[in-house]
């Protein structure tokens, strides 16, 4: 990754007085880094919506539950069609998985690694962006979108089996939804200029992520967490350490910027033509299209 030394932001201390009241949905906030961000953002006290499939803060003040399997687009369609986004401040994509060693396909006929990193983030976010914040004062900033993977390390994706239909490789296929997710907010930043899209690349983190990949409480990855959390932040310090980059000021005219684990400015990744990211883009379309959900 290399910086964007033309952008810059600061901490203005003041995060409880911008977060406090703030409506924000975090798509994938049961667990891991969304969990934590969820956690942290109410522990603040804005008014948190966590989607995802296993509550574990039930009872917690500011945090609020809508159940969901983001593996497949017609939950991905009904999400989007149930979350407030007339009246959010905030929304953040955060779920995702690793390619399985074995190809492993959702009941919709979708490879699970594309359906659950980047198509369901894709069918939310175009049926939510053109209403995001419409009914909120008019005092307030834009709305704002959190993109979390891996931008800015390279990866530009491959459209032309974007299924893993005819050839499976686990870490190709997980790259094209780095891709994909990198390519969603810089495709945004142009569409929608009454939101700010940004993407958030937190690098290593120790969580559970890894678990579709080494296998879920399997030798590989207890020791893979164990060697990660030796030298990576916690799912909790890195959400403690960006918490206050979500607020900012600064970011109001920097829509499409990505940030990495410190929350600087970084590049986007060479070879994002805007050909290149509409030539993906439909073929993600196609696919979601194959599954009978009609983007909106």
């Amino acid at each position: 990754m290399k910086r964007d030394k033309n952008i810059s932001w600061h901490d203005s201390g003041n995060v409880n007085q911008k977060i406090k009241g703030l409506q924000i949905a975090i798509i994938g906030g049961t667990g891991g880094i969304g969990r934590a961000l969820s956690q942290q953002l109410a522990a603040h006290g804005a008014d948190v919506l966590v989607v995802g499939q296993t509550f574990r803060d039930a009872g917690k003040s500011g945090i609020s539950f809508l159940q969901a399997d983001l593996s497949l687009m017609s939950e991905a369609q009904r999400v989007a069609t149930a979350l407030p986004a007339e009246t959010l401040d905030m929304l953040i994509f955060t779920t995702g998985i690793f390619a399985a060693p074995q190809r492993q396909e959702t009941a919709e006929g979708i490879e699970r690694d594309l359906a659950v990193s980047f198509l369901n983030r894709k069918v939310i976010f175009d049926a939510t962006a053109p209403r995001l914040g419409r009914l909120r004062p008019g005092d307030r900033i834009k709305p704002r979108v959190f993109i979390m993977g891996y931008p800015g390390s390279g990866q530009i994706g491959k459209a032309n089996d974007l299924n893993a239909e005819r050839s499976y490789k686990a870490l190709p296929v997980h790259m094209n939804t780095v891709a994909g997710n990198e390519m969603l907010v810089l495709q945004a930043a142009n569409h929608y200029p009454h939101i700010s899209v940004f993407g958030l690349n937190p690098g290593l983190i120790k969580t559970n992520i890894r678990d579709n990949w080494l296998g879920k409480d399997s030798f590989k990855a207890r020791v893979l967490e164990t060697l990660i959390g030796w030298f990576a932040p916690t799912a909790d310090s890195y959400a403690r350490s960006i918490t206050p980059l979500l607020v900012s000021d600064d970011l109001g005219g920097y829509s499409g910027v990505l940030f990495n684990r410190k929350g600087q400015a970084i590049l986007s990744s060479e070879g994002l033509s805007e050909t290149h990211i509409r030539t993906f883009m439909s073929a993600a379309s196609a696919l979601i299209a194959r599954t009978g959900i009609s983007e909106k």
